[in-house]
């Protein structure tokens, strides 16, 4: 089996705990107005790539893996090519590697059984999802990425039903996605989660800018400054209240 690869990273320290054998998959729906990959959205592009051939790439570097680390798959969007994870999964748990996703959640549709009897498949091979909620207010989602938000958050959902470790990122962008109301929702929201085992909050940047231009493309948000880095620890702390409360309901209903 083979998958569409735009690219491979040895060495990823921010793909998932330790230090990771990273995988950037081609191909992806989403338009995040702030996304600094987007030479991954073509689902024609990159490098056909055997899993096997990826499994040997890892091995040559497996040591630096072996304290906490292991291998990512990213994008791009990783389930847009869940076939391909399978048996790279598959082959990455034959050698007791630890397994993560990082994805957007957007492939997720809750009526597409045939799809989520391969995401059934999937989810036994794998150790973390790493899921990037950009925003909970569905119409704002839309502005920000082009894309609807109920079948990512139904993913959350069903990654809590098959207990497989979750990660919430979310990028703050001034004005876009800092309000707090929406924050505390998002908390709220994830708040009902008993996987949820981390929760990054990022704050967003314009360095992405260069690359728009030399891929001639127009890049949304130019005009929004980066994220103040000391705001980020006030604006978690508003999501962090959200996921307080939702859990003090469920304990008071218990």
């Amino acid at each position: 089996m083979s998958g569409r690869i735009h690219s491979l990273e040895s060495f990823g320290t921010v793909d998932g705990p330790g230090t990771r054998f990273v995988v950037f998959v081609q191909g992806c729906p989403m338009r995040c107005a702030y996304c600094h990959n987007p030479d991954t959205w073509s689902m024609v592009g990159g490098t056909m790539m055997e899993a096997s051939e990826i499994m040997e790439q890892y091995e040559r570097n497996k040591a630096f893996y072996k304290n906490g680390g292991g291998l990512t798959v990213t994008g791009g969007e990783p389930l847009m090519q869940v076939d391909f994870l399978i048996e790279l999964f598959t082959l990455a748990k034959e050698k007791g590697i630890h397994t993560c996703i990082d994805t957007s959640g957007i492939a997720f549709k809750p009526g597409n059984a045939e799809f989520i009897a391969k995401l059934d498949k999937l989810m036994p091979l794998t150790d973390l999802v790493m899921l990037d909620i950009k925003h909970i207010d569905p119409e704002k989602h839309k502005e920000l990425t082009s894309q609807p938000n109920d079948g990512i958050l139904a993913f959350a959902a069903y990654l809590n039903e098959k207990h497989v470790d979750m990660w919430i990122r979310h990028v703050v962008v001034p004005g876009i996605t800092d309000d707090d109301k929406y924050l505390f929702d998002l908390g709220y929201f994830i708040g009902q989660f008993s996987n949820l085992k981390a929760l990054d909050v990022l704050p967003y940047h314009n360095m992405a800018i260069p690359k728009y231009e030399k891929l001639g493309m127009e890049y949304k948000l130019k005009d929004v400054p980066p994220m103040d880095k000391t705001k980020v620890v006030e604006k978690k702390k508003v999501i962090l209240d959200g996921i307080k409360k939702r859990r003090a309901e469920m304990e008071q209903k218990a």
